[in-house]
């Protein structure tokens, strides 16, 4: 999860010129590095950019502290980072929505050399969204929300400890009431009919919760008979090769050694250690992300940290050099991001190519009992498909039925139709029927994610919309490159890195995420692509 991204939106662009098609990521084009937009499209421009620089910066503090507090501040601090935070936040949200800079974008936007200067128009199109966004919600909501959003961290993580819900209910409360009226004074976006949108607009610009709703129906539906099917399969596959026991300090040396293989830059990185994994990316040159171990979980530290340095490579990839502060070196949506996240955790992570290269590694690195992985055995393990009450552990099939929960009830909350005190009993339920499973604690419930702590409501169905983005960008790749399940048994995952930046990274938010799906592809968004993947990978592991 990019944990900065929420302060991140984005927005479709006018439809394209057919020069701007061919010199766009399907084409195999330039980015936005380079060319006209290296420079100042104008003097205007120029403040307007140098303004947004200073934002940045204090922002990159914010996002610093935000990480520290996750990692190794001690507790007793709590209430003075909730300050520390509060105050930046307000500071960073005078910045982005003062006198000053409403004047530079109408300079800018009225000046002719911005207008013919593809990219610069495409950042300054972004920037008016960004601006007239953040100029809806009060400094004051801004800053609550912040403060909020620290204290309600801490007290996530011990009730998430002590598996207590009542201790973390007040501050879930005050989550759902600041997000209603964050979501009031945003106003529905275009196409919105209900508060939830405005929200999920933040997060995945464009997309509303009836139309996420009309994608995950027919998605649920199609994924029922691939869970039956897997439930009559004769042949199940043996799990215990991804639950060897072995030292924690070798499996954070496996992870370094696999991330770094993958291309995540360690100059210009780190791994960290927190209760959820996230990834933050305060600025250029600084992408951090954090995993977590346990005795017998080496294969999922492994995934853990390919899917967090999957949104360190998109970040690193991002061209944040020349146009820091500028939307253009920021994400396009939640989604894309995690389209990047999950295909290096599942499409790459959990191939068979993955693990020809991966098990000798494994096995050298671990030491003990991992001398006894093969490359079947740990590809048959780490793709067994079985419903669990983790989100993250949670096989390829039956994670998005999770995500599904996720926004019924979070979408049910900010519309008054949920009671915060009455989440466990309806997750309770809707993890049986959904899933068949019988919660035995909050802590494996309603309490496993970080998202609402944080006060992050809309954020859920971009992991969905990831993993449909992410199989339809994997299928564009294999046209491009089809040595690519040869090259990664070598241990070769550069070209695959190079295609994304080439086709995804390097544009920002110049298009919008559907509209760079498209350009990418072909075709739109689809679940065909998906679900082709997992019938193929429901037939390698179980031979039906």
């Amino acid at each position: 999860m990019p944990k900065s991204a929420a302060t991140k939106t984005s927005s479709k662009s006018k439809k394209k010129t057919k020069k701007q098609k061919s010199a766009g990521a399907g084409a195999g084009g330039p980015g936005v590095g380079g060319g006209a937009a290296a420079r100042p499209a104008s003097k205007a421009y120029g403040k307007l950019v140098a303004e947004l620089r200073e934002a940045a910066v204090l922002h990159s503090v914010q996002a610093t502290l935000a990480w520290d507090q996750e990692t190794v501040m001690p507790s007793a601090a709590s209430g003075l980072r909730a300050e520390q935070l509060q105050m930046l936040s307000a500071m960073v949200h005078e910045r982005r929505t003062s006198k000053r800079l409403r004047s530079l974008i109408g300079e800018a936007e009225a000046d002719k050399k911005v207008r013919k200067d593809g990219v610069a128009s495409a950042n300054l199109r972004e920037i008016r969204r960004d601006f007239r966004l953040l100029t809806r919600v009060p400094t004051e909501l801004v800053a609550e929300m912040a403060r909020s959003s620290s204290l309600g961290m801490a007290a996530w993580k011990e009730a998430r400890a002590k598996s207590d819900f009542g201790m973390f209910l007040p501050w879930l409360k005050k989550t759902v009431e600041l997000n209603r009226k964050k979501a009031k004074h945003l106003g529905k976006p275009k196409g919105g009919k209900e508060l939830y949108d405005a929200l999920l607009d933040l997060y995945e610009p464009g997309m509303t919760a009836a139309r996420t709703e009309a994608i995950f129906t027919p998605l649920r539906a199609r994924l029922a008979p691939l869970i039956a099917r897997v439930g009559g399969a004769p042949r199940k596959p043996d799990t215990g090769p991804a639950h060897l026991a072995s030292d924690i300090e070798r499996q954070k040396k496996l992870v370094h050694e696999v991330t770094a293989a993958i291309g995540f830059d360690l100059e210009g990185g780190r791994i960290d250690e927190s209760a959820h994994p996230f990834c933050e990316s305060p600025g250029p040159g600084d992408t951090r992300f954090t995993n977590r171990y346990r005795p017998d979980g080496w294969a999922d530290a492994v995934f853990t940290a390919l899917h967090e340095a999957g949104h360190g490579l998109y970040e690193q990839g991002l061209p944040k050099g020349e146009h820091f502060g500028q939307p253009i070196a920021d994400a396009i949506s939640l989604g894309i991001h995690e389209s990047q996240s999950r295909m290096w955790e599942n499409l790459v992570g959990r191939s068979r190519a993955f693990w020809e290269w991966a098990t000798p590694l494994a096995r050298k690195t671990l030491g003990g009992g991992a001398s006894s992985l093969t490359a079947e055995g740990v590809h048959r393990a780490v793709n067994a498909v079985e419903a669990g009450f983790i989100r993250i552990e949670s096989d390829e099939v039956t994670y998005n039925l999770h995500i599904m929960l996720r926004f019924d009830l979070e979408r049910a909350m900010i519309a008054g139709d949920l009671d915060p005190a009455d989440l466990p009993a309806v997750w309770n339920r809707r993890m049986k029927e959904d899933l068949g499973l019988t919660v035995p604690e909050d802590r494996l419930g309603c309490l496993q994610d970080v998202h609402w702590s944080m006060g992050m409501m809309g954020y859920f169905p971009t992991y969905t919309f990831g993993n449909l983005y992410a199989a339809q960008f994997w299928e564009a790749m294999a046209r491009a490159l089809p040595e690519r399940d040869a090259m990664m048994a070598r241990g070769e995952f550069g070209p695959i890195l190079a295609w994304l930046r080439a086709n995804i990274h390097a544009h920002g938010r110049r298009y919008g995420a559907e509209e760079l799906c498209e350009l990418v592809t072909g075709a739109p968004l689809s679940a065909d692509p998906l679900v082709r993947h997992l019938e193929a990978k429901i037939k390698a592991v179980y031979g039906v």
